[in-house]
């Protein structure tokens, strides 16, 4: 039965979020979701207590603040507290700086393809969605993100590592693009998954915020450090952007479980990011076995393997599921989360019966 309701014009060209599908059940092996860009492994010890504490009495809202650990976060990342505010995940305060800088009359230039949320939340604001094709290489293509700026542009999204095809963004390449953009056009650099980021050539987010005060860094614990059922994600940025981001978070979105569980895992950093490099250097490998298979694997830096099987993608997701796996059909191409190590060579296996030629 259809209605006839008031809503925003906005919502006929706002795309809906569809998240990754679990794996189905195939008898005989163990399911596995490679879909959603989870950390398979289990968070750090101590975390699962800290949760456990932190929940005590679910009566009272949790800090709106999160002073503790901003506290905690200042003095690891070497900022002031009040360049931090965390969110319910890394898209809340995507979502917030898409509000305090664009609307109607607007327009935000963004790459593509990348992290499905940015067309969402754009078209949402009313303004108008600028998408800039990657490069062959799956990459940014910094030349027409550039040209493709004019004086309506409110907004710029840059991906690194690239969500979903993987390259990482280069320190000289961002310079060089940055120095192009207006000074009063806010640039978000999201680095979702930074801590599995292995070329040294790539950007260095916290060094470029010093540098360039139209800078927003998004970053997050749910990747590396195991937590995105918890939704604990945060920005960094100058004052004055992290002061009128506040307006748009809505108070006590990150509970006293997920400031705890961050806290917490925040105190044994160091074992997360060696930890994010054994995930790395499972990647590395699944990428060259994919590539003897002779798939044309663009350079991986997350906890993902772009597969651009073009038109053959859903046929290659089909192959996947029969064998136990979710994977994520993006249509030009399917993404594969890093997983367990027997999800790993069966996801080889599924790639050498399907072939990597037409």
């Amino acid at each position: 039965m259809s209605q006839n309701l008031r809503l925003r014009s906005a919502l006929s060209d706002t795309p809906a979020y569809v998240p990754g599908k679990p794996a189905a059940p195939v008898a005989g092996v163990t399911a596995h979701k490679l879909s959603s860009n989870e950390n398979h492994l289990p968070p750090m010890p101590g975390v699962i207590e800290a949760i456990a504490k932190a929940a005590g009495n679910p009566a009272l809202y949790p800090d709106p603040g999160a002073h503790r650990l901003t506290t905690a976060l200042a003095a690891h990342l070497g900022v002031e507290p009040h360049q931090l505010i965390f969110g319910a995940g890394a898209s809340e305060t995507l979502a917030a700086i898409i509000h305090i800088t664009s609307g109607e009359g607007t327009n935000v230039v963004y790459p593509w393809p990348s992290f499905e949320m940015y067309p969402q939340l754009i078209s949402l604001s009313g303004a108008q969605k600028r998408p800039v094709e990657l490069t062959g290489s799956a990459e940014h293509d910094f030349a027409a993100m550039a040209a493709a700026i004019d004086d309506q542009t409110s907004l710029v999204l840059l991906c690194s590592p690239n969500n979903p095809t993987g390259p990482a963004i280069a320190q000289d390449a961002f310079d060089d693009f940055m120095y192009r953009v207006p000074s009063d056009v806010i640039v978000v650099l999201d680095q979702a998954y930074l801590e599995f980021v292995t070329a040294e050539s790539a950007v260095d987010g916290l060094d470029a915020l010093e540098r360039y005060p139209n800078l927003v860094l998004i970053r997050t614990f749910s990747k590396a450090h195991g937590l995105a059922g918890l939704r604990v994600g945060f920005a960094v940025a100058s004052p004055t952007i992290i002061h009128e981001m506040r307006k748009a978070i809505a108070p006590f979105s990150v509970t006293d479980m997920a400031q705890a569980a961050a806290e917490e895992s925040l105190a044994r950093v160091a074992d997360v990011e060696v930890r994010a490099k054994g995930i790395a250097a499972a990647r590395d490998e699944l990428a060259a076995r994919l590539r003897e298979l002779g798939f044309d694997i663009p350079d991986a830096q997350g906890n993902f393997v772009w597969v651009p099987a073009g038109a053959r993608s859903a046929d290659f997701e089909a192959a996947c599921r029969e064998a136990g796996l979710s994977v994520r059909n993006l249509g030009s191409g399917v993404r594969v989360s890093i997983g367990p190590d027997e999800a790993m060579d069966r996801i080889v296996d599924v790639a050498r019966r399907f072939g990597a030629q037409e």
